[in-house]
């Protein structure tokens, strides 16, 4: 599906989404927010804003679980302490994103671009981020418990004291990615390319 041309979005203030989700609607697809918007704390689960244009929003500690967020363009918005858990994420861009101690366990985020993100303790437990571009991003105590992340692209990424327990990894690029402290035990990584640039047998 091709993303909906930012001249056919149409253009919403944070308290008018935020009226109509509390008369009901869940239907916000192909939107667009000005960078800047301000929904901080506030409840949005279940809501459908897959193709908007959200970039710079504040998300941080709001509820988005279960909502459909994909192919949303997310970039350098807020989503701290964001709860974002079963949300469908794939194939949206989150570059330089804050997502710092979000919870985003059992979410899909396959294909998205996560080019040098915030997700320091970030909580990602069985979540699907199969294939996604994740180059220089800071994971710096993820828990990433049953993550899948097969040909994920971690190129130069920081996880430094992640969990990866049971995580699969297998074909993802991890070359030049800082592991110290990384906790691996049952982590799959058959074919990964690992930190000095071997390959995983």
């Amino acid at each position: 599906m091709n993303a909906i041309p930012s001249s056919d979005k149409v253009s919403i203030t944070a308290t008018e989404l935020i009226d109509r989700y509390r008369a009901g609607e869940r239907d916000f697809r192909g939107i667009c927010l000005l960078s800047g918007s301000d929904l901080s704390g506030v409840c949005l689960s279940g809501i459908d804003l897959s193709r908007s244009e959200l970039q710079g929003v504040n998300f941080s500690q709001a509820s988005l679980r279960g909502a459909n967020l994909s192919e949303v363009n997310l970039s350098e918005a807020n989503l701290s302490e964001t709860n974002l858990a079963g949300a469908s994420i794939s194939g949206s861009t989150l570059s330089r994103t804050i997502l710092t101690g979000a919870h985003l366990g059992e979410a899909d985020l396959s294909g998205s671009l996560l080019l040098e993100a915030e997700m320091s303790n970030t909580l990602l437990h069985l979540t699907c981020l199969s294939e996604a571009d994740m180059r220089g991003a800071n994971l710096t105590g993820a828990k990433m418990c049953g993550a899948r992340l097969w040909k994920a692209n971690l190129h130069q990424a920081i996880l430094n004291g992640a969990d990866l327990c049971d995580a699969n990894l297998c074909e993802a690029n991890l070359n030049r990615a800082s592991m110290e402290m990384t906790e691996t035990s049952e982590t799959t990584l058959t074919g990964a390319v690992m930190p000095d640039g071997s390959v995983h047998p």
